[in-house]
């Protein structure tokens, strides 16, 4: 019995361990899930004026804001299932009440990037938004072609003179210069938890596979 003490012991805590994570996995994803639910009910919420200081604690916030686009923007590449490539338009926006933020409002395709549009007056429920998209492997920004990689919005406030305040447009009323908007939405917030858990559950099997291997070999060497 000894001889098997050991093998049996590590293959037992390791086939734990591992379900323990899966466990764990699945629970976070009761988390998250809930936490779409409450971030899809702030998007759809009824809208509220543009408040005094938006910070990113109002991420998701539901606005109205009415004003002019100055007719500076900055294409961001992105693309649609539909369009197949293109550029999210950010417009420097200047409300009625003498701010200049910056106004997201929707896609182009790659035809119409170049396509003139002039200062408008819109009327733009959306949501206010500080997505996380650049990351350490993000490139700089063309600057020449005026080509983004991700929404930055300190960086994109700085170049079209704004406070650092987004608002991603979801329904516009005035001219919209053929720009389609693309609400914010929760399908863009990974949620990943599912497939780690099942990763950990077939980690788990293939250990206690190996550990009855183990043992079948241990007792093969006794004849």
């Amino acid at each position: 019995m000894r001889r098997y003490l050991f093998p049996l012991i590590l293959g037992v805590l390791g086939c734990a361990i591992l379900i323990w994570l899966g466990v764990w996995q699945l629970q976070r994803l009761e988390w998250k899930e809930g936490l779409l639910d409450e971030i899809a009910q702030k998007i759809s919420g009824a809208p509220v004026p543009l408040p005094a200081n938006p910070d990113p604690s109002m991420k998701y916030m539901p606005v109205m804001v009415s004003g002019q686009t100055t007719g500076e923007e900055i294409h961001v590449l992105s693309g649609t299932r539909e369009a197949g490539g293109g550029y999210q338009i950010v417009s420097g926006f200047d409300t009625d009440d003498g701010r200049r933020i910056l106004l997201d409002r929707g896609f182009v395709d790659q035809d119409h990037k170049r396509v003139a549009r002039p200062p408008v007056h819109l009327t733009v429920v959306g949501n206010l938004h500080w997505p996380q998209e650049k990351g350490s492997a993000t490139p700089d920004p063309n600057l020449t072609e005026n080509i983004w990689f991700a929404r930055d919005v300190p960086a994109m406030a700085a170049q079209l003179g704004a406070q650092p305040i987004l608002v991603v447009a979801a329904e516009v009323q005035g001219d919209n210069q053929g720009v389609m908007p693309i609400p914010v939405a929760i399908e863009g917030i990974p949620n990943n938890h599912l497939s780690y858990a099942m990763q950990w559950f077939m980690i788990a099997a293939v250990w206690a596979g190996m550990t009855v291997a183990l043992l079948w070999r241990i007792r093969q060497r006794r004849f």
